[in-house]
């Protein structure tokens, strides 16, 4: 009963810090309408279309490049260019990205479903999906904290517990890495949940010797978020794996792994989170490597024993062996 109290108490501390960083969130996203607004009396009739069309239509506006915009608005490319500089960017590129960042939480389902239709060929899908994600993976490549990688490594290793949570379309990622990480450590937690308290039952006696990693990209998981907020009251070490570091996952983190993903897709495009994970798992499998030894020589005997990757699991078919089927006529003569 007295776990039961805590988690109470607990659950009561975490909503009512959640407000006041929750307002931060918003007051981030935000911040583009907000400077859109207090310099649109001073924008000449073509920048205030571009202002008017981006308020009504931010979910396609983050698609288009400076060119596209000026054909869609009806205006030149570099009244667009001017707009973004006349609100305090370095230019079109930065103001994009001010714009994706207002866009990133706020799509639905259907609205990204008119984006994907929008964004590829009917005759082309195999090849734009596998473009956009080899793309992912190269820019992910590029934009990765190498240092917040190795922290990463580091906070694991020295852990005492280690929880990972992932949920909805993130799911599989945490499941991914929970499994190898079984395979690593002695103490992994898995957090699967149905509702906000079922995540604090399981967490309730994380403390500042563990660690937990959280798994979240747009639209992010607010059980996730609960959860991560959850540990970082109780001074856990936090690492979140997302997609920017404006992230409201990031609020709780002290070692964030960037990871793009599709932001606009009627599925979530995860390769490049799962490959930050492969090279995760690798690199723990390396400064563990005697240990890892071990486990597997020891998994190979168990798996040997109870033939759990035995071929005879399935009877495969000779195509040399020549079936002869009896006579119907000869049934019963034999």
């Amino acid at each position: 009963m007295q776990d039961f109290a805590i988690i109470k108490e607990l659950m009561q501390e975490v909503m009512l810090q959640a407000g006041s960083k929750r307002g931060c969130i918003m007051s981030n996203i935000n911040e583009l309408l907000n400077r859109i607004n207090s310099r649109y009396g001073s924008m000449s009739k073509g920048q205030k279309r571009i202002a008017a069309y981006i308020t009504d239509n931010y979910d396609k506006a983050v698609f288009l490049t400076a060119a596209r915009m000026g054909e869609t608005v009806g205006v030149s490319e570099s009244t667009v260019v001017r707009f973004a500089t006349s609100l305090g960017y370095k230019g079109y590129p930065e103001f994009q990205r001010a714009l994706e960042e207002m866009v990133r939480n706020k799509l639905n389902s259907i609205q990204r479903m008119e984006v994907t239709y929008g964004r590829i060929s009917q005759s082309k899908i195999l090849e734009t999906v596998l473009q956009s994600d080899a793309e992912k993976i190269r820019t992910t490549m590029e934009k990765i904290d190498h240092k917040a990688f190795e922290l990463a490594i580091q906070t694991i290793l020295e852990a005492r517990h280690i929880y990972i949570v992932g949920i909805r379309s993130c799911a599989p990622l945490a499941s991914f890495l929970a499994f190898y990480f079984n395979l690593l450590f002695d103490d992994v937690h898995l957090l699967t949940t149905n509702s906000s308290s079922e995540l604090f039952e399981q967490m309730v006696r994380i403390d500042k010797e563990d660690v937990i990693i959280g798994i979240s990209f747009p639209r992010y998981s607010m059980r996730t978020l609960k959860a991560l907020e959850f540990a970082n009251n109780r001074s856990a070490k936090v690492i979140t794996i997302t997609d920017s570091i404006h992230s409201p996952m990031n609020l709780y983190s002290s070692c964030n792994l960037i990871a793009d993903s599709d932001m606009a897709s009627i599925v979530d495009s995860l390769v490049a989170p799962l490959s930050v994970i492969n090279a995760l798992i690798v690199a723990l499998c390396m400064k563990n490597q005697k240990k890892v030894a071990g486990t597997l020589t020891m998994l190979e005997e168990i798996w040997g024993e109870y033939q759990v990757y035995e071929n005879d699991e399935i009877n495969y078919i000779d195509d040399s062996i020549n079936i002869h089927y009896a006579n119907p006529e000869d049934i019963g003569h034999v």
